[in-house]
């Protein structure tokens, strides 16, 4: 019986050695490659991010404030290295920004503008990554679709909270306070 070849284990320094128009993360022990976004697929978190601006507004700035969000956050999840599009955190969690590259404290929030080379990967290994470090809510947008998918973790998994399709006013938690207007996010 011939033995089977072994795995080289996956490190850090592998994500180093990456070059400038890739993004790397270790999910599952096994290294994942994909280049940068595509221009849908980037604009479409760019104006997600801007329409939740006034969530990240210091305190005493006009607007519900009260997180700290960031877009492509690289973080240091147990073992994984994750970097979803966008992430937020309470900031009473998170009051000072962490000068390390990698963030080892879980988000509050997490949302994932899924394309076609990574949209399994983000639905499977990742949302079950985000669960298991307690991760609270979970935002999946597809701009092909054009739908905003908006998950809470609830008993250790995911429980959807609503799909939300096309050009209509939402408002998800955790930041049902302003309505989002997907339209914005699918205009090209």
């Amino acid at each position: 019986m011939a033995d089977k070849p072994s795995r080289r284990e996956v490190t850090y320094a592998d994500l180093e050695e990456l070059p400038p128009n890739a993004v790397g993360e270790i999910i599952g022990g096994e290294l994942y490659v994909r280049p940068r976004p595509r221009p849908r697929h980037a604009r479409a978190a760019f104006r997600l991010c801007n329409a939740l601006g006034p969530f990240d507004r210091d305190p005493g700035e006009e607007g519900p404030g009260g997180w700290v969000l960031l877009i492509e956050p690289e973080l240091h999840l147990g073992d994984e290295v994750l970097v979803p599009d966008l992430a937020g955190w309470r900031r009473e969690r998170m009051p000072a920004l962490p000068d390390d590259v990698g963030i080892e404290l879980a988000p509050d929030w997490v949302c994932e503008v899924l394309s076609p080379s990574t949209a399994m990967l983000d639905r499977n290994w990742k949302m079950g990554a985000y669960a298991r470090e307690g991760v609270t809510h979970l935002w999946l947008v597809d701009p092909s679709a054009r739908t905003l998918e908006v998950f809470r973790r609830e008993g250790g998994g995911w429980s959807m909270l609503g799909t939300h399709v096309g050009e209509v006013a939402v408002r998800a938690e955790p930041f049902e306070a302003l309505a989002l207007e997907l339209g914005r996010l699918w205009r090209r």
